[in-house]
């Protein structure tokens, strides 16, 4: 390919905030629940690429020809993979897509075709946009897709707050879990936390690194599975556990946990010597006044998958209660489950509630140490 913005390219990020704002200066999208994409186009070549810079084109076929014959002979373009059935948006039905055998991928491209729903435009012929405000980008992207077709979707948009909340009431029903909400002067920034989500629930994509046997399935179920999520300084931390399984998802993930437990003690960031430990890193199994003996031995994972879970709040760094399994995430690098995705009170907003209040001398809050606030 020959672009002016060449793949790969890693998309824009955002962060969470629990209200839509409400200040101008905004444009507001629903939160479309499927897999980020950057498509590129140059010509003949069509190039699906993942969150992660990975090429989708063999998982979703059925979109290469659509793209190639609706998008304009060179550009780039930024948007979300879903599959829409009954009326709704449906995960799982995405996920089955990410799989070796390409007979079964062409049989549910056929069955379950997938849609692309665009919101930004980094590209177009000669012109890198990236830098081009976002409120601009989105006029252009409108005019290059007025007359796409399925599968080719543009995001709704708009300026006016009222318009985002009633979409954040009524679309979780349909499967979009919330509204994003755009500076509509901001550039395109790769990689960064530069847009605002609200969702409806707290969740968090943590990386699976270990998991403990059920009390009552020892090497049969399994019982929970060990988080983690990546500090400022690159440390892997323990959070917390997930649970709840039912007993047939319990034995379950013991043959989809199976591969990752080959050589998983190699250099596994939890089992590093006391001495080479990072400062400060937690690692589970430790005894504490709140375990009161309880067996917390556990075994390590390669930590190379990535899980979403749901979760009330957090304790300092950890989540306070056990955390909910919601889904797998293939489409996400473990690298990328971090800190900065979780809601951080900013330090100058609790110092309004509580002006008279201090940190201990020597303390540091979980934004300073793990770098979250942006």
């Amino acid at each position: 390919m020959h672009l002016c913005v060449e793949p790969p390219v890693l998309p824009m990020l955002s962060r969470r905030v629990e209200e839509i704002p409400a200040a101008a200066g905004y444009v507001f999208e629903p939160k479309w629940d499927g897999f980020r994409a950057l498509v590129f186009r140059d010509g003949d070549d069509v190039l699906i690429q993942s969150r992660d810079g990975k090429s989708l084109n063999r998982y979703f076929p059925e979109m290469i020809e659509p793209l190639r014959a609706q998008l304009p002979p060179q550009c780039v373009l930024d948007g979300e993979l879903v599959i829409a059935k009954d009326g709704a948006l449906d995960f799982d039905a995405l996920q089955l897509r990410i799989h070796p055998a390409a007979s079964r991928v062409a049989r549910l491209a056929a069955e379950t075709p997938a849609s692309i729903v665009f919101f930004d435009l980094l590209c177009e012929g000669k012109d890198d946009l990236r830098n081009t405000p976002f409120a601009r980008r989105r006029r252009l992207l409108e005019s290059l897709l007025r007359r796409a077709t399925t599968p080719i979707r543009l995001t709704p948009a708009s300026t006016d707050r009222g318009t985002a909340v009633d979409w954040f009431e009524r679309f979780e029903g349909a499967g979009l879990d919330g509204v994003m909400a755009k500076p509509d002067d901001g550039v395109y920034e790769p990689d960064k936390r530069a847009m605002l989500k609200i969702k409806h629930e707290r969740d968090c994509d943590c990386v699976v690194a270990g998991f403990r046997w059920h009390k009552d399935g020892q090497g049969t179920a399994a019982g929970s599975l060990l988080l983690g999520l990546y500090d400022a300084d690159g440390a892997l931390q323990h959070v917390g556990v997930c649970a709840s399984f039912s007993a047939a998802q319990r034995r379950e993930l013991v043959h989809a946990l199976a591969p990752l437990r080959t050589k998983a003690a190699l250099h596994h960031p939890w089992l590093t010597r006391p001495e080479a430990a990072s400062p400060g890193q937690r690692i589970p199994g430790g005894q504490s006044r709140w375990s009161q003996g309880k067996d917390l031995s556990w075994e390590p994972l390669r930590p190379e998958r990535v899980v979403e879970v749901a979760y009330e709040h957090m304790q300092g760094d950890r989540f306070r209660h056990m955390a909910h399994f919601r889904r797998w995430r293939p489409d996400k690098p473990p690298q990328q489950c971090t800190y900065a995705q979780l809601e951080v009170i900013p330090p100058q907003e609790l110092r309004a509630i509580f002006p008279h209040a201090h940190p201990p001398p020597g303390s540091r809050t979980r934004a300073g140490r793990h770098g979250a606030k942006e």
